[in-house]
């Protein structure tokens, strides 16, 4: 199961045309899964639920922050993740509509798993699904999953055919998604780059910062506009990143 040429080339806008179905769920207008009202995101509906469960332990706004404290734990991890692999990786490569493979990238995280960005990807839904209707949050999460997995498919076979053995030897040591506790292979010689890695990924940065500070507002709307504003800063960064090297 791999991705197609336009899928990995076009897979930013199929991340964002995911993100906004997701929000808008244009099926409940015919189907009715989801309930109206200023809290009836995923947010609002499990905390009702999570403190029906138990209301003497577990009142409606302890219920909210446990939530929101998921939120930021999992937004966070995922901007790090992305963070730490586009340093390693170079962020004109993360964001380039091409496959690359000169070489076997062995530093930073990718000696603990293949695949940091997509799992940071993945990890970064978990949080946004708080923010949707509850059938939008479902069909994102299984989406961007299937999705991710697909274009690691395309990455590996491409990366299998161009490096050979090396590769082969490479991912029988490190996981696909589910980092090994300690480093699996030795180094390779790659340098982060902070800068460069920060900048890639501002929108991870700005949607972190919306949960955290905007989070305690306890209003999903002003965090989604954060979620917009992160978007559009990364978008103009974007096209002053440097072009990777042929």
């Amino acid at each position: 199961m791999k991705a197609t040429p336009f899928e990995f080339r076009h897979r930013f806008l199929i991340h964002a045309i995911i993100y906004v179905l997701g929000f808008t769920v244009p099926w409940n207008y015919w189907l009715h899964l989801d309930s109206a009202g200023p809290n009836a995101h995923v947010w609002g509906t499990l905390a009702a639920k999570l403190s029906a469960l138990n209301p003497a332990t577990i009142n409606i706004l302890t219920a909210f922050n446990n939530l929101l404290i998921f939120g930021i734990l999992f937004v966070l991890a995922g901007a790090i993740l992305r963070t730490w692999g586009a340093a390693y990786l170079g962020s004109e490569v993360v964001k380039d509509s091409s496959l690359h493979g000169q070489t076997i990238v062995a530093a930073g995280p990718y000696r603990h798993l293949r695949n940091p960005l997509y799992l940071g990807t993945f990890l970064h839904t978990f949080a946004l699904a708080l923010l949707m209707p509850p059938s939008g949050a479902i069909f994102s999460i299984i989406a961007i999953g299937l999705l991710q997995l697909r274009l690691i498919g395309a990455e590996q076979s491409f990366l299998t055919e161009k490096l050979g053995e090396p590769y082969r030897a490479y991912c029988d040591k490190i996981p696909s998604l589910i980092p090994a506790i300690t480093p699996r292979v030795p180094a390779s010689p790659q340098k982060p780059r902070w800068p460069n890695a920060f900048l890639g990924e501002v929108y991870m940065w700005g949607v972190a910062v919306s949960f955290a500070v905007l989070g305690w507002r306890y209003n999903a709307i002003l965090i989604t506009k954060g979620v917009l504003i992160s978007l559009g800063i990364s978008i103009i960064i974007r096209a002053f990143l440097p072009k990777p090297q042929s």
